[in-house]
């Protein structure tokens, strides 16, 4: 019998080549079906040393990896015309609004995960969830509230209703079939002609929008939000470094902040660390790296 891939898509720019990486990593360190894992790499142009590592993963764990420009495909440009963007969310955020049309068609099911996260359990866990007939399957947001309704729950109007349920979609288990008959282009586009666009907080809204009521919730396990040190032994499967402070960052403090480190490996992470530092500060960087590839070979 053929073993059933597991397909899993990521959307990110140049800027987090390396957390991409550490996503992939962790989910082949964790999973059983490592060699049935596809990964969907959905990104703008990529430095060729930068692609080199993320394509490792392949020799590494035999993970098939494929690319994709979304900005090659015409509704994802027609889409990109009535969205806005910022710095902090830029037009490949929203790739996952479009990932039924940018996948093969062979590809039934996907899971969308954000490049902030790490996988500490099999994805196959998640894969193999049952969706109750839903075209999503995500997990709640506690943070809802100061996300829908800003500074004192009330400097921002939204359609959101507070009352809704309301999910983060830094992890998503899609149905493609039902994903797609949703027809979120659709709907985004009368969203516009309407006006309520201007209103919207980026992809996340738009997507507890036009799925309001019609999602399948997860366990918080799967989607754990700024995760600290006591998470750690609550056997998360998925942790999600939202807010300012990221495993990537020196002394961030957060949850296997060390364990992150080392599944980017410390190649990966100090080159990385190197590129968002400034350059009078980099000679110490390149100290710190040098130690510990030497310890290393000592060891």
């Amino acid at each position: 019998m053929a073993a059933v891939p597991i397909h899993v898509a990521l959307s990110f720019d140049d800027k987090y080549w390396a957390p991409a990486y550490a996503v992939m990593r962790s989910i082949c360190l964790t999973s059983i079906r490592r060699k049935d894992v596809v990964f969907h790499l959905c990104h703008t142009a990529l430095e060729p040393g930068h692609a080199a590592v993320l394509n490792r993963i392949t020799e590494e764990f035999g993970a098939i990896v494929v690319h994709y420009d979304p900005a090659g495909n015409a509704a994802f440009r027609e889409l990109m015309t009535l969205l806005r963007t910022t710095d902090r969310f830029p037009p490949i955020v929203y790739t996952r609004l479009l990932l039924d049309q940018l996948v093969p068609v062979e590809v039934e099911r996907i899971i969308y995960l954000d490049c902030d996260v790490m996988v500490c359990q099999p994805i196959e866990i998640l894969y193999d969830t049952d969706m109750g007939g839903k075209p999503i399957a995500a997990a709640f947001d506690p943070f809802h509230l100061a996300i829908t309704k800003g500074r004192d729950i009330r400097s921002r109007q939204t359609a959101i209703d507070t009352g809704n349920r309301y999910f983060n979609s830094g992890v998503l288990l899609i149905d493609r079939a039902r994903y797609a008959a949703t027809d979120l282009p659709g709907k985004i586009r009368a969203m516009a002609e309407s006006g309520m666009l201007g209103d919207v907080f980026f992809d996340q809204e738009l997507l507890n929008l036009v799925f309001l009521n019609n999602w399948q919730p997860l366990s918080w396990r799967f989607n754990v939000l700024m995760p600290k040190s006591p998470h750690e032994s609550m056997h998360p499967v998925i942790l999600h470094y939202t807010g300012s402070r990221h495993p990537w960052n020196p002394f961030s403090g957060v949850a296997f902040h060390r364990l992150y480190r080392h599944v980017m490996t410390n190649e990966v992470y100090y080159t990385f660390l190197a590129e968002r530092t400034p350059r009078w500060l980099q000679p110490i960087i390149a100290v710190a790296r040098n130690v510990t590839m030497r310890r290393r070979v000592m060891k």
